[in-house]
């Protein structure tokens, strides 16, 4: 394991120049203070989990101190925000410190949000509030132990530094680790603003670093854009199997590597509610759960139509049409295994599909359906759960198929069933009034109900003894949690 100071730097985004980002120094906030660290992460620089007593830890990553060879920048691009084209954007509260280079050879962006003011700060403070930082943090570590594709959070640095929101709150830095911060709103931001050498210079540069395999292809371009498709799809179809609403889905908050980035006013499912909008700012209900795939869809459009100086229109649709049938094919092979389905059969699609306008009607709650349908055998199971829904005779005519769809699989012990269905359904989900209970401890000084909160969501599958209010069904005032894009 390593200390703090013999982290090594290779900073290959800070390489291509002042075109790709601006020199930006972390501006400090005051008092630094952990909050809340995730050893897993630390792992992933091969920190020693120790480091984080010494009190360079919070010195570094509250802007106080830096490393010698970290090159702090502060990238550019632009998007599509709720569907309007915004010209430039760019890392308003964050910075790209540097890229560390792991003992396994993996490099890892580190990205300090909170940072402070930057040419693309616009009418912001750069300022990152602790509330804000704490939901990030938990949701990129739930969702990285649930399997889903994600930037991952380091560690959560608290202050005395006052912030105006809609009241005056605390600031609060976030160090945020992933493979790249790249995303689709830079190759937008040099196609719209008519520079196309800095364009095809930052595509080779993500193929290079990211895509290598691509160069072994006729059309390493259209190759580059078609696994940023299937990746797309892969992610998109872990959320909608999983219940996570982003809340966001700009195509500046959209990975060029198919991973969660930039956590805003996301939430998990409660009450299963396809038509559920996360975002009260979002008016028009654009970013609703149900909408998640089309707006991926559409946000591949809009990358598309980047890359056109580079790959000609039949490859791009080409590589294009095949996003919704891969999200589609994925998603239900998610569901099969969450339902305990090893083989796929045809209707399944359809089964899907009743199970879960039977649990809209009812407002059955989407995770713990799914844990319970494993808890016992499936017939026992299922007349425990026939209590949840309000549609009897149409649960029953579901649960009838479902057994009958069930006896097509290869026989197996019910104790296999459990432990199979229990290692993709998790017990334990990130609920909004969790993390809201865990903030507001926090925001009293009190860490512990943060850190808790965190131990028990990085095993999300596991039975936990003594845990189990967390797995409860949420109060009514938990699932009406307001959370707006300044959450």
């Amino acid at each position: 394991m390593k200390r703090l100071n013999e982290l090594t730097f290779d900073n290959r985004f800070a390489r291509l120049g002042d075109t790709f980002s601006t020199t930006v120094l972390p501006d400090p906030i005051g008092a630094p203070r952990l909050v809340v660290a995730s050893e897993a992460a630390l792992a992933l620089l091969d920190l020693d989990p120790a480091e984080t007593q010494d009190p360079l830890f919070a010195e570094l990553f509250s802007g106080h101190k830096l490393w010698s060879s970290a090159e702090p920048r502060a990238m550019v691009y632009s998007g599509h925000q709720f569907g309007v084209y915004v010209p430039r954007l760019g890392d308003g509260r964050g910075l790209l410190l540097g890229e560390v280079v792991n003992d396994a050879g993996e490099h890892w962006d580190l990205h300090l949000k909170g940072a402070g003011h930057t040419p693309y700060s616009r009418m912001g403070d750069g300022r990152a509030v602790l509330r804000s930082s704490i939901r990030e943090f938990l949701a990129s570590e739930h969702l990285h132990a649930l399997g889903i594709p994600t930037t991952r959070a380091l560690c959560v640095i608290g202050s005395n530094t006052p912030v105006w929101r809609e009241t005056q709150e605390s600031a609060a830095m976030l160090l945020r680790l992933a493979r790249s911060h790249v995303r689709f709103g830079h190759f937008e931001y040099f196609y719209y603003t008519r520079q196309p050498e800095p364009l095809k210079q930052l595509a080779e540069y993500v193929i290079d670093t990211h895509y290598p395999h691509c160069r072994e292809q006729p059309e390493p371009f259209a190759a580059f854009f078609r696994e940023v498709v299937e990746r797309t799809a892969s992610l998109i179809a872990w959320w909608q199997a999983y219940g996570f609403c982003h809340g966001v889905m700009n195509t500046d908050n959209m990975s060029i590597l198919g991973a969660t980035l930039d956590f805003g006013p996301f939430a998990f499912l409660d009450d299963y509610d396809a038509h559920f909008i996360c975002n009260h700012s979002d008016y028009d209900g654009r970013y609703s759960y149900e909408n998640q795939v089309d707006i991926a869809h559409w946000n591949l459009t809009a990358l598309a139509q980047a890359l056109t100086p580079m790959v000609g229109e039949k490859e791009l649709r080409e590589g294009f049409r095949h996003f919704l049938p891969s999200q589609r094919r994925q998603y239900l092979e998610h569901m099969r295994r969450r339902l305990g389905l090893r083989r796929a059969e045809e209707g399944d699609d359809e089964l899907l599909k009743r199970l879960l306008g039977s649990m809209q009607r009812g407002g059955v709650d989407y995770s713990l359906f799914f844990r319970r349908l494993g808890d016992e055998p499936a017939a026992a199971a299922l007349r425990r759960l026939r209590e949840e829904f309000v549609d009897l005779a149409g649960f029953d005519g579901w649960s009838g198929d479902f057994l009958a769809r069930l006896a097509l699989e290869e026989p197996e012990s019910e104790e296999d069933r459990r432990t199979r269905m229990h290692t993709v359904n998790p017990k334990y989900i990130l609920r909004n009034y969790l993390a809201q209970e865990a903030i507001q401890a926090a925001e009293q000084g009190d860490y512990g109900p943060v850190r808790e909160l965190h131990a028990v969501l990085s095993r999300p599958f596991d039975e936990q003894p003594g845990k189990e209010s967390y797995a409860e069904r949420p109060p009514e005032w938990g699932k009406h949690l307001e959370i707006s894009c300044s959450s």
